[in-house]
């Protein structure tokens, strides 16, 4: 529950945060591009995680990236993608790139600043061996 303006503008400041880090990382200054590549990466991710792991996560991101995070979320319709192929091929067609393995590594080390290693750790461990050596590259 959003309980006051305030929690909202924080919101949006750190979501702004996120987005600056995604773009210096891209070495980009399409803010547009940012957003779609952190709006794809962060559903592909969740549809491979468990529900609980997905909501664990979910708990440390901002109030609007959390509902990007969520959009479209059917637990019973998760596409389990169990190889780098897929992965980079989904994230490819979604966020609209032609580099997604870069758009990816980004969007990782974005996801490291700014949630807790632990829960980077558990995120991790439930991804498939090759898709986690994509997300964890540099």
């Amino acid at each position: 529950m959003i309980r006051s303006v305030d929690a909202v503008e924080r919101s949006v400041h750190k979501t702004n945060e996120w987005l600056s880090d995604l773009c210096d990382e891209l070495d980009t200054d399409d803010r547009e591009q940012a957003w779609r590549v952190l709006r794809a990466f962060l559903q592909l991710l969740r549809d491979q995680l468990t529900v609980d792991e997905a909501a664990q996560l979910a708990a440390q991101l901002t109030i609007i990236i959390r509902g990007v995070f969520y959009e479209g979320f059917d637990p019973g319709e998760q596409e389990k993608l169990r190889d780098r192929d897929e992965f980079l091929s989904r994230l490819a067609e979604r966020a609209g790139v032609s580099e997604p393995a870069a758009a990816a590594e980004a969007s990782s080390a974005v996801l490291r600043r700014h949630v807790t290693a632990g829960e980077l750790d558990d995120v991790m461990s439930q991804l498939p061996s090759e898709v986690r050596e994509v997300l964890l590259h540099r």
